[in-house]
C-alpha cells in the first residue's frame, strides 16, 4: 500500500496525474494499450480537467487509451448525475477520445440487465484473459464506501469478478458497480481523497478494525499490491503515521 500525502488539493491532483501518466506509459509499452476505469463525483472531475489541460494532454498517447467506469448511477447518460456525462465533459470530449474507446453503461436497460451487459463488454475486451484493468480510479465517501460498494448492501458479499446492480437505500436509487473481486483484479488502483470531511473515513478504512460491512473500502486489496492513496493533508490529518 502506497501513501502519497500532499499539502494542498492542487498538489494532490498533480501527484495523481503524474502517476496516471506513468501507468499509461507502462501499460502501452507492455501491452500496446491502457485500460482505465474512471470514477465519478466532484473530486475526480478536477483530475480529469487537469489531465485534459495543456500541462498533461500531450504526455499520453490517448489513441491507445480505453475508458471504462467503475460505477454508475441508474440515470440517463444526459442526466447531470451521470458519471459518464461528467467524464465526457471534463476529459473525453476535450481530448477528442474516439467513441469506440469509451465503454459506458447502457442505463436504458433495467439495472440487472445493464450490469450483465457491462460485465460481458468488459470480458469481451480482455478475452481470452481475465479482466485486468491497468488502473482503476476510486474515491471514498464519508461513510467509507467506494465505487458503489455502500455499507450493508448485498454487493459486498460478491465473490465473482463482475458488475452488479445494487439498490442503495441511503441514496434511494439503483447503482451499477464493479464488485470488489473485479476491482481487486486490476493491475493498480488509486484512491483520490481530499478534505477534512473525509479524514475519519480514511482513518477507519486504513487503520481501523476490519469491518467490511461498515467500511466497504476495506474490501479493496488488489492481488498485484498496487494500491495507492493520494491524500491532501486535511484528509490525512487523523492517520497515525
Amino acid at each position: 500500500m502506497h501513501l502519497h500525502i500532499q499539502p494542498t488539493i492542487e498538489a494532490t491532483l498533480h501527484a495523481l496525474a503524474d502517476y496516471f501518466v506513468a501507468r499509461a506509459a507502462d501499460a502501452i509499452a507492455a501491452r500496446g494499450r491502457f485500460a482505465v476505469a474512471l470514477s465519478g463525483g466532484s473530486s475526480p472531475k478536477k483530475l480529469y480537467e487537469l489531465l485534459a489541460s495543456p500541462a498533461y494532454r500531450d504526455q499520453i498517447d490517448w489513441t491507445k487509451a480505453y475508458f471504462f467506469f467503475g460505477d454508475e448511477r441508474n440515470v440517463p447518460r444526459t442526466d447531470p448525475q451521470s458519471n459518464y456525462l461528467m467524464a465526457k465533459t471534463a476529459l473525453l470530449a476535450p481530448l477528442n477520445i474516439a467513441d469506440d474507446h469509451v465503454f459506458s453503461f447502457d442505463t436504458a436497460l433495467p439495472p440487472a440487465e445493464a450490469a450483465k451487459a457491462y460485465t460481458q463488454t468488459i470480458n469481451h475486451f480482455f478475452s481470452p484473459k481475465p479482466a485486468r484493468l491497468d488502473l482503476i480510479l476510486l474515491g471514498l465517501g464519508d461513510n467509507s464506501h467506494t465505487a458503489s460498494l455502500f455499507p450493508h448492501t448485498e454487493v459486498l458479499q460478491a465473490t465473482v469478478a463482475e458488475v452488479q446492480a445494487v439498490f442503495v437505500p441511503e441514496v434511494d436509487m439503483f447503482r451499477l458497480t464493479f464488485t470488489a473481486p473485479l476491482i481487486n483484479q486490476a493491475r493498480a488502483v488509486a484512491f483520490l481523497v481530499f478534505g477534512a470531511d473525509k479524514a475519519a473515513a480514511v482513518r477507519r478504512v486504513r487503520q481501523g478494525p476490519r469491518n467490511t460491512e461498515e467500511f466497504p473500502a476495506q474490501l479493496i486489496t488488489p492481488s498485484a499490491n498496487e494500491r495507492h492513496w493520494f491524500l491532501d493533508e486535511p484528509a490525512a490529518a487523523v492517520l497515525t503515521r
